[in-house]
């Protein structure tokens, strides 16, 4: 007898190949069989109507510090995925010495949104290596599986002190020290190696992170412990300043190491052909044998502005700023007082408060035909007719004013959405060019990271409701792509070689989904960090079960209480 028979679903195996209807049978932690009609179980799920699918690897989070206290890392549990993958974009909490907690909550504060105070009030720094880190995580029970990579930033803080504060040039001693101690990080279980070299990650005092400037030699000197290590994947951000130069060392590094390379790929307002060319050089390193990929959303990467969350349109103008520190609700008196109303739309945004935000963040001080009425179901491909300015062209008001009394009404919790990036030409097609490339793989829902900016770990409920149900404004795709797009093929990239797949002997990780009901609840914000700290969630409808290593942890959307999650460590 199977300890648990799911019967009569749609089973989509992440393969890519077609769906079909049979049963799955799952015996311990592993998948015993894969269609066709099972014995009997000890548990039975009815899936007729409905598809059953590998668990989802969500690549791209920032649950660093959080995995530490909280088992559950919701919202992406509540959204199918059983695998979360950290240490992205070169922050992260270790190695570490104690001397530099604050540094590194300042990093992660102002690089990924996450309260500081909730960061210190959270983390117990019962680490130092890397290893130790993992330890720690290891020695956790959660609901899900967690993995890490070693990021660049704490590294070069740990080896180099005030010296990688001040973005100093490595010396060769430097090198062979964060060298030596990524390859120790990458034997004891990390998936890999990142780094930032953007000006779009600053501290909270506005300064840059101090990977930023690292030279090729620091880069390849570090990259070289995954060649000897046998494993791992080397993936950044940057701005591609010289693109050319940015292809050279990747291609030189991947082709010495024998490693795979992954960047951040996004298209950008002031240069809608930068992916094209970008594209174009994966293209061609990878013809030359370089193992290079890009990473990329599955939708606009959007800010969720808001009264109640951490931006929006008036922010940077002197007098809206100057009330930053009052409650919500004392706050939203004051903005209702006439008075105050007049005085801050008579206001220009301070260039000093617009110095201190990311550069793709300042134009929403004026872009109103780029801030969008996000809704409920929250729409993330709207047309124009939902832009402020679309809005307000219907009334007597300026779209400032439009935007002042919408976001100043009933409760002064409403949402809007303005895209940053993946949304150059006002919908998604080039996001749609991007999913369709082979040389690109699915990721950057930043889960746990930009908690009161961006909530976009909903990214693989949004890959099966919009682009393979929804979409009405372009193509979409089948589902069993999507599907693969969701597991196996992020599973193969970064070598999760046990899962990805519905497969006999596979680990037992799956999701019953009611695709036809799979439904996105507007964003909330929440006060559930430690010391308080808001966070915004998205929640879910439609998933019938999820299952880790043959554990139900979540059944109709209700938290089982099961804890089967463990960490992940990378194997050669």
């Amino acid at each position: 007898m199977h300890d648990i028979v799911i019967r009569g679903g749609t089973i989509i195996d992440g393969s890519g190949a077609k769906g079909y209807t049979g049963d799955v049978a799952l015996d311990g932690d592993r998948i015993a069989q894969v269609g066709g009609k099972a014995g009997p179980g000890k548990r039975e799920i009815d899936a007729h109507g409905q598809i059953v699918t590998p668990g989802w690897l969500d690549i791209h989070t920032h649950y660093d510090g959080q995995a530490t206290w909280d088992p559950v890392l919701a919202p992406s549990s509540w959204h199918g995925s059983t695998t979360v993958l950290m240490g992205n974009c070169g922050v992260g909490f270790a190695p570490v010495r104690k001397a530099d907690h604050d540094c590194l909550i300042d990093l992660m504060e102002g690089v990924e949104d996450i309260p500081g105070i909730a960061l210190a009030e959270g983390l117990e720094w019962n680490w130092e290596s890397f290893p130790d880190y993992l330890n720690v995580l290891g020695s956790m029970d959660r609901t899900i599986d967690v993995a890490a990579q070693v990021p660049h930033h704490p590294l070069r803080v740990y080896v180099m002190g005030d010296r990688a504060v001040r973005r100093e040039i490595a010396t060769a001693t430097d090198i062979e020290a964060m060298s030596r101690l990524t390859e120790e990080a990458l034997k004891a279980g990390a998936f890999g190696f990142t780094t930032s070299r953007t000006e779009q990650h600053k501290t909270t005092k506005g300064e840059l992170v101090p990977g930023r400037f690292a030279e090729d030699q620091e880069l390849f000197g570090i990259g070289s412990a995954l060649g000897r290590a046998g494993r791992g994947a080397f993936g950044m951000l940057s701005d591609f300043e010289d693109e050319s130069s940015e292809f050279e060392w990747m291609r030189t590094l991947s082709k010495s190491t024998g490693r795979p390379i992954w960047f951040l790929l996004t298209d950008r307002s002031y240069d809608p052909q930068r992916w094209v060319r970008l594209m174009d050089g994966v293209r061609s390193a990878r013809k030359s044998g370089a193992n290079i990929i890009a990473q990329i959303a599955g939708r606009p990467v959007g800010i969720i502005l808001g009264l109640t969350t951490s931006m929006n349109p008036f922010a940077a103008r002197p007098s809206f700023a100057a009330l930053s520190k009052l409650s919500h609700e004392e706050r939203l008196a004051r903005l209702r007082d006439p008075a105050v109303r007049a005085r801050i739309l008579s206001e220009e945004p301070s260039e000093a408060l617009l110095a201190i935000q990311p550069p793709l963040q300042r134009p929403l001080a004026s872009r109103w035909e780029r801030i969008y009425i996000l809704g409920d179901p929250p729409d993330y491909e709207p047309d124009q007719s939902r832009s402020i300015e679309g809005l307000a062209a219907q009334t007597n008001l300026t779209p400032a004013e439009y935007c002042y009394d919408y976001l100043t009404a009933e409760n002064g919790d409403r949402m809007l959405f303005y895209p940053t990036t993946n949304y150059v030409h006002g919908d998604h097609g080039v996001v749609h060019d991007m999913i369709a490339d082979k040389d690109t793989i699915l990721g950057l829902g930043d889960g746990g990271a930009h908690v009161g900016l961006i909530c976009d770990s909903s990214l693989p409920s949004y890959m099966l409701t919009h682009w393979a149900r929804d979409r009405h404004r372009g193509p979409k795709f089948p589902l069993e792509f999507m599907v693969k797009r969701l597991t196996s093929e992020v599973a193969d990239f970064f070598g999760f070689h046990d899962r990805g797949r519905l497969e006999v002997g596979k680990k037992a990780d799956v999701n019953v989904v009611d695709a036809a009901a799979l439904r996105l609840h507007h964003p909330e914000l929440c006060h559930d960090l430690p010391a308080g700290g808001k966070r915004l969630v998205q929640r879910v409808d439609g998933y019938t079960a999820t299952i880790v290593s043959g554990t139900p942890i979540f059944e109709k959307g209700e938290d089982t209480g099961a804890r089967p999650g463990r960490l992940v460590r990378a194997t050669a």
